[in-house]
């Protein structure tokens, strides 16, 4: 597989896993509604990093204990059915309210930075998806360190432009989103994605 190919398998399954709604977003949603940019940053930015930290984290478990190829093939099948029942999972889960929490008066960067790296971390999805992930794209590689490290990039990019478009969004899209249509087929449209990633990468 060209590097391109692994690059782009790799970015729409961060960004479907970072952009679709979930806790982590729903707070990006709130940070995004209080009109304070830097707040707003400070909390994309920490669970961003959180993130990429569970991808390395899972990479590096997954390369010492899961290092032979029968395994290997395991974890990459076992990934790619679990991402599938994700990607079903989204496409029909109904449409929810979407409301931004109003913002505790004493929020500053350094709370919002450490609010987005514990949601992140404390989150099981973001855990299984970096699981998944790393079954996927970086343990079927020749060169796993290498691989592990790319996608630790790929994933810290997508998370932040995916929990960014939330946050900068803001009520703005809260408002798009709190539309059960629209919420609808965002949902469809994200398993879609998701989908088609995974047929794409155990091709």
């Amino acid at each position: 597989m060209s590097v391109t190919a692994l690059v782009f398998g790799m970015g729409v399954f961060a960004l479907v896993g970072s952009i679709t709604p979930g806790p982590v977003n729903i707070l990006a949603v709130r940070h995004g509604a209080q009109g304070r940019p830097g707040v707003a940053m400070a909390y994309v930015l920490g669970a961003s990093l959180s993130y990429a930290l569970v991808v390395w984290l899972m990479g590096k478990g997954g390369e010492q204990l899961l290092g032979s190829q029968p395994l290997m093939l395991a974890m990459k099948w076992a990934g790619a059915g679990y991402l599938m029942y994700l990607a079903w999972r989204i496409a029909t889960a109904p449409p929810a309210p979407l409301k931004a929490a109003a913002a505790p008066a004493g929020d500053t960067a350094a709370r919002a930075f450490v609010d987005g790296g514990m949601t992140q971390s404390l989150n099981p999805k973001a855990w299984m998806v970096a699981l998944s992930g790393v079954g996927l794209f970086v343990l079927p590689q020749t060169d796993v360190p290498a691989a592990l490290a790319l996608f630790c990039g790929v994933s810290l990019l997508a998370c932040s432009f995916g929990v960014g478009c939330w946050a900068v969004a803001g009520r703005i899209l809260t408002r798009w989103l709190a539309v059960p249509a629209r919420q609808k087929r965002f949902n469809q449209a994200m398993g879609l994605l998701l989908a088609y990633s995974v047929v794409h990468m155990v091709q």
